[in-house]
């Protein structure tokens, strides 16, 4: 059974910083392309940051130079760094695993909120 915990979120001010962690079981977070999707209010869910198993990254524009996605084979585990927050940041963000061509596995989500 796979599962996928994600923590970290919460309430912090403009220009504040915040780290997600997605601690996965069932599966080995290495061998899959783990991404970090969040979804606001009123819009559709999107596609934040991805790692493949090679270690290769992406982000979508919004966040470059701002969110850094990593992750803790030891650990099984995959972080988002968010630097530099700003209220449109603001979102439920998500983990998700793809074993293939799609995300098959997702986390129940944790509340990231940017406001002064």
């Amino acid at each position: 059974q796979v599962q996928l915990v994600e923590s970290g979120g919460g309430l912090v001010q403009p220009g504040g910083s915040l780290r997600l962690s997605c601690v996965a079981s069932g599966i080995i977070v290495s061998s899959y392309t783990m991404g970090w999707y969040r979804q606001g209010p009123g819009n559709q869910r999107e596609l934040v940051a991805d790692i493949t198993s090679a270690g290769n990254t992406n982000y979508v524009g919004s966040v470059k130079g701002r969110f850094t996605i990593s992750r803790d084979n030891a650990k099984n585990t995959v972080y988002l760094q968010m630097n530099e927050l700003k209220p449109e940041d603001t979102a439920v963000y998500y983990c998700a695993a793809r074993p293939g061509t799609n995300y098959d596995y997702w986390g129940q989500g944790t509340q990231v909120t940017v406001s002064s």
